[in-house]
């Protein structure tokens, strides 16, 4: 699944958001996996909504890819 949006702190400590149009998404980065915080990316990876997360905001998203938008 690819998505694009703004990188955003989320409201707990650490959190990393995706801002769409559709929506927000927790990220989770994968492994060797950098989201750059304020700016406008595209992602790679796979919704992750059996996962629990202290974050509490967004659809967890299991990152594999960030590329600029």
């Amino acid at each position: 699944m690819t998505l694009r949006g703004v990188v955003q702190e989320g409201v707990e400590a650490g959190c990393r958001v995706l801002a769409t149009d559709s929506g927000q998404y927790l990220l989770l980065a994968g492994e060797g996996v950098t989201v750059p915080m304020g700016v406008e990316v595209i992602v790679e990876g796979r919704l992750a909504k059996d996962l629990v997360s202290y974050c509490q905001q967004g659809i967890p998203f299991a990152v594999s890819k960030v590329e600029p938008a």
